[in-house]
């Protein structure tokens, strides 16, 4: 296929790298930043172009990724005729594609991306979306070039699929942070922790989470919760109500009356 990429950044970046590794023409890279959209095609060998308006409506396929509060001004710049539309976001609607072109869907990678961390693509899910079953196949036939998991989901599914990602992905990364946070308060190295990190992931891989859940909060141990929260008391206060509102997360789901 001949596919434009409109965007420059972390999903954009791996997506082209994906399909230009599975075979396919990438002809244009736009990103309002012209020097990403320039390294980009450089990378793609591609060509950047500078406005938005030069996307060729000659191409096969224009991915629209960018951040979601972005999709809908640049959606409403583009008018590509019969040329196949789609946006990569995981919580977005394909809605909002409409009026943009005549036929429209929903390319999401069910994966944390980053543009100095090399991904096999091949394991990421693709999740797929459209307003027509000609446009489904065409879209499974792309998705099924860069990934062997390709799946398609309608936009609530979709939707439930990317909350329970930021709750598995970026939460967790941001609970990572705030233990870090905590054992530099006692000069402690988080390399420590990773071990622990590595085994909780791989039970993740292989078990119900719910029964592989460990801990005090799950125990009702108040006395070793309280222990904690006085040290975070003076130790790092932000993390103190964070800590209160996991552990009776904790409590509340595995001790229901």
């Amino acid at each position: 296929m001949r596919i434009s990429i409109i965007g420059s950044g972390n999903v954009a970046t791996h997506l082209a790298a994906a399909f230009a590794n599975a075979g396919h023409n990438i002809v244009q890279i736009w990103s309002r930043d012209f020097h990403h959209a320039s390294l980009l095609a450089y990378h793609t060998r591609s060509e950047a172009v500078e406005r938005i308006e030069l996307i060729d409506k000659n191409i096969d396929l224009a991915i629209i990724a960018v951040k979601d509060d972005a999709i809908a001004n640049i959606a409403s710049q583009l008018n590509l005729g019969n040329t196949l539309l789609v946006h990569t976001s995981g919580s977005t609607s394909i809605d909002i594609l409409k009026g943009s072109s005549a036929k429209i869907g929903v390319l999401y990678p069910l994966q944390t991306l980053s543009k100095d961390k090399e991904v096999d693509f091949s394991h990421v899910p693709l999740l797929i979306e459209s307003n027509s079953e000609e446009v489904v196949q065409i879209l499974k036939d792309l998705a099924s070039s860069a990934s062997s998991q390709v799946l398609e989901v309608n936009s609530e599914k979709r939707l439930s699929l990317h909350v329970a990602a930021v709750f598995a992905s970026n939460f967790v990364n941001s609970l990572y942070s705030a233990a870090k946070e905590v054992l530099d308060t006692q000069g402690l190295d988080f390399q420590l922790l990773r071990p622990l990190i590595a085994e909780t992931a791989r039970k993740a891989q292989h078990s119900n989470p719910k029964e592989v859940q460990t801990g005090p909060a799950i125990r009702n141990d108040q006395a070793t919760i309280h222990k904690h929260l006085e040290f975070l008391s003076s130790a790092t206060p932000q993390l103190q109500a964070l800590y209160e509102t996991l552990s009776q997360h904790i409590i509340n789901f595995y001790h229901k009356p």
